[in-house]
């Protein structure tokens, strides 16, 4: 029976009406937002923007960021913790009634399995363990539970804990899983991938009772929670691609909530004054990717002139209004590290420049190349102005409009020339981008480091790994900031990826949504209200 009212919920959530003003569940949120690139619900795989805001919904983590202040930590499963003198060991002391939806009780045992597992896997989000001195060998040992309220983490180096803390006890990883429904459900010894691709399973407010791809998703508010209970009970999410439906869905009442409007739209919903029009900057940036296998783009001079193409300034004022601010630097604006917008921005329209550069690269007549870009309203406008002004310098872009998630697929798997997609960091640290846009552990297409932006560019640079691990140790906060500053500038100029905005999140909210909580790293489902 209750599948059967999700299910009218849902479907309701997903029809227009003819008449205005048409009234959501009192006791749901309902969201219109462009939901196709959802792929999987295994932490150790998540790699979308969309899936990890609901996931992190769904799945509460060690440690939080604190609302008022993303830079800062909160409690979360972890209700305390200590560091050793030494930095190389946090202890996590956990809360006291920690529960899975069914009611059984969840322990720092589940928690260690559920981090390990994530290495053991080896997916793509293995590399936020890994990368501090975790691997297949030592992880059963190093993450740890001495009894079932302690969790120990255990590191090789002195790495910076307030970094671990948001890299590691604020992502994903450290979700709690429910081992043994987990273990059940496992097939051929995949420690339950094939299972959580399609579910969750673990400790948070809500819990992902119905998932159909290319339509909606529904989370309810689940029983047993250790935490303040979610204000509304559930959570209906419409797949809606196109941005002007998203409006007059909004605009009429039939959503709460539209999350991927357009600059226009926002602009119109803004003047109208009816429908409220909110915006955080958040950690995310959108780029145009060169794969380095392609030997145009293996040519730096060639990379460098493609930056002179894009028409920053007239792009901000045409496309990216209420959506994002230019931005070339690999850190974004906000973190620890980062350059200030005037450094972090020296590009501009220079077809000149740019011509001169492929002249010297050996291509005076320009190349022809291909572009893939996603569904998100700016990319195509984006995309199409670049082309235009590449044509101006013989440069042929033929352009590719496809699925968020068979962009991510191609890109993923080096299967392609160039590409404009977004990217985004979960801590406020510019080791959180370098480690991803710069850093590239293995290079090698067996690696299948998908995670790695700079992997599936193909970009690879021994100097500038060793570079991002010296910064990575440096104890002198001073110094640290400066070696990624000059890490930024180097990267401008020679880095696989031409980087272009960094975005804000944006979304047009009905009055009757009360107390809609985010900031640049967490949306909080649980906060709102009608």
């Amino acid at each position: 029976m209750k599948n059967k009212m999700l299910t009218a919920a849902l479907t309701l959530a997903a029809t227009c009406c003819a008449s205005a003003q048409a009234a959501t569940p009192a006791d749901s949120l309902v969201m219109a937002w462009n939901i196709d690139a959802i792929s999987t619900w295994d932490p150790a795989q998540i790699g979308e923007v969309v899936t990890s805001e609901i996931y992190s919904n769904t799945c509460d983590t060690l440690v939080d960021f604190r609302v008022s202040d993303e830079t800062q930590l909160d409690p979360a499963l972890a209700k305390s913790w200590d560091v050793s003198a030494d930095r190389k060991t946090i202890t996590f002391h956990l809360q006291d009634n920690l529960k899975f939806a069914d009611g059984s009780a969840a322990t720092a045992s589940d928690l260690a399995w559920s981090m390990q597992r994530v290495v053991k896997l080896g997916y793509g989000n293995a590399a936020a363990i890994k990368e501090y001195g975790f691997d297949k060998d030592n992880v059963d040992s190093r993450i740890s539970a001495p009894d079932d309220k302690t969790l120990v983490m255990s590191f090789d180096k002195a790495y910076p804990t307030n970094l671990v803390l948001q890299a590691i006890a604020a992502n994903n990883v450290s979700s709690l899983l429910n081992r043994k429904e987990v273990e059940k459900q496992a097939v051929d010894g995949d420690l339950g991938h094939k299972y959580l691709s399609t579910h969750t399973a673990c400790v948070g407010p809500y819990q992902l009772v119905r998932w159909n791809a290319g339509e909606g998703v529904v989370l309810q508010a689940t029983p047993n929670y250790w935490g303040k209970a979610p204000v509304l009970k559930r959570i209906l999410i419409r797949h809606v691609a196109e941005t002007g439906t998203q409006r007059l869905l909004v605009t009429q009442g039939d959503v709460d909530i539209a999350r991927d409007l357009s600059a226009d739209d926002l602009k119109t919903l803004d003047q109208g004054g009816k429908v409220k029009v909110e915006k955080v900057l958040k950690p995310q940036l959108f780029f145009w990717t060169f794969n380095n296998e392609d030997p145009i783009f293996k040519n730096e001079k060639v990379r460098l002139a493609m930056r002179y193409l894009i028409d920053y300034d007239g792009l901000a004022k045409s496309v990216m209004p209420y959506l994002g601010v230019p931005r070339a630097s690999f850190v974004q604006q906000g973190a620890f590290g980062a350059l200030d917008a005037k450094q972090g921005q020296p590009f501009h329209l220079d077809l000149d420049k740019a011509k001169q550069l492929l002249t010297e690269a050996g291509y005076p007549n320009g190349f022809s190349t291909a572009v893939l870009f996603g569904t998100l309203p700016h990319s195509a406008p984006i995309a199409q102005s670049v082309q235009q002004n590449a044509a101006k310098i013989g440069v042929k872009l033929n352009l590719e409009r496809m699925a968020n998630a068979q962009l991510f697929s191609r890109v993923r798997g080096r299967e392609f020339q160039s590409a404009m997609m977004a990217w985004q960091t979960s801590v406020p640290d510019a080791y959180g981008n370098a480690s991803r846009l710069v850093y590239n552990p293995d290079n090698r297409k067996e690696a299948r480091a998908t995670q790695y932006p700079s992997w599936r560019a193909a970009y690879y640079d021994p100097q500038m790994n060793q570079k991002v691990e010296t910064a990575l140790l440096e104890p002198d906060d001073t110094k640290r900031a400066a070696l990624y500053g000059d890490l930024q500038k180097e990267q401008m100029q020679k880095g696989p990826m031409a980087i272009m905005f960094q975005m804000y999140n944006t979304a047009g909210i009905s009055p009757t949504v009360k107390n809609w909580t985010w900031n640049g790293f967490r949306v909080w489902y649980g906060a709102a209200s009608k």
